[in-house]
């Protein structure tokens, strides 16, 4: 089995759940999009949550070949995309992951993120067996409690210096 067959619903085109506007790179066609680097996966992230901020320290370590990017929801860009998605700018309650033109979030999020990564970690991809319903609702219940458990921090998540060239904005 493939990576990517392993890794996710988002990547299953037959049960692809994908952000309110799902046209590939629609938003470069948004005049409220500036242009960005889009070449590479993009994950917008809470970069106020600590337990968000953690998860991408790792996946800054697991991403051995680089794929991914990183974009705070509170950055101007972050925020011009929720919006462009139809996601509420107020309530970063899901990752989004940007990938080849095409917006997922909540559990196909997840899943597709550790899709990209490869193996070991695409073998997560067996979440995909769950009714997304299941999926979302353990997502959403994370979601919901992710600041009360971990906490948030008064300043955004900044990587370090070598990291930095993999954050946009």
């Amino acid at each position: 089995m493939s990576a990517a067959l392993l890794g996710g619903c988002g990547y299953l085109r037959f049960v692809t759940r994908k952000a309110p506007a799902t046209e590939t790179f629609a938003y470069r066609r948004d005049p409220r999009v500036p242009a960005f680097d889009d070449t590479h996966a993009i994950v917008i992230f809470d970069g106020a949550c600590v337990m968000c901020s953690r998860f991408v320290q790792f996946l800054l370590h697991a991403d051995r070949r680089g794929r991914l990017r990183f974009l705070t929801t509170q950055s101007e860009l972050g925020q011009t995309l929720y919006a462009h998605f139809g996601l509420r700018g107020d309530v970063f309650d899901t990752y989004v992951l940007l990938d080849a033109g095409q917006a997922r979030v909540k559990s196909d999020a997840a899943l597709g993120i550790f899709a990209l990564l490869g193996a070991p970690y695409a073998l997560l991809g067996v979440g995909c067996v769950l009714p997304r319903a299941w999926r979302d609702g353990l997502y959403d219940f994370v979601a919901r409690n992710r600041l009360r458990w971990f906490g948030a921090r008064e300043v955004c998540y900044a990587p370090a210096p070598d990291m930095r060239a993999r954050f946009i904005a």
